[in-house]
């Protein structure tokens, strides 16, 4: 069996495909779907890194620059880019990629804070970023 490889621990890809029932009355991916799939992403991503629970303490600015259509694949990226003392910093995009031709395009960016908890659900420090 061939070795996996090692994806960093600073980053997560989740894959999607935007079904009917993700869509509003426009065929576009709910903006609300959006925002859950990246914060999942940023969770994921955060809690790789610090290898500690964390929660979401706040979503910045989130530009829905294109719309994403029913029928697409969606990939979720989020990588952590800063890290304070219990804080981690998470940039999130979403491309969309048309299966058929295989053309992507970034539709969505934004970044969430993460903060990383102890046993007791407390901030609790997280390593510096290398």
């Amino acid at each position: 069996m061939a070795p996996i490889d090692d994806a960093p621990t600073t980053e997560a890809r989740l894959l999607e495909i935007v079904f009917p029932d993700h869509t509003n009355h426009m065929g576009t991916l709910f903006g609300g779907t959006a925002l859950a799939w990246m914060d999942k992403a940023a969770f994921i991503a955060a809690s790789r890194y610090a290898r500690r629970t964390v929660v979401t303490a706040r979503s910045d600015q989130v530009d829905f620059k294109l719309p994403i259509r029913q029928g697409q694949l969606v990939e979720t990226i989020a990588r952590v880019v800063e890290v304070g003392r219990t804080s981690m910093k998470v940039e999130v995009k979403l491309v969309a990629e048309d299966l058929l031709t295989g053309e992507r395009e970034l539709c969505t960016c934004g970044h969430f804070v993460m903060i990383a908890l102890d046993a007791r659900g407390r901030p609790t420090q997280v390593p510096p970023l290398a």
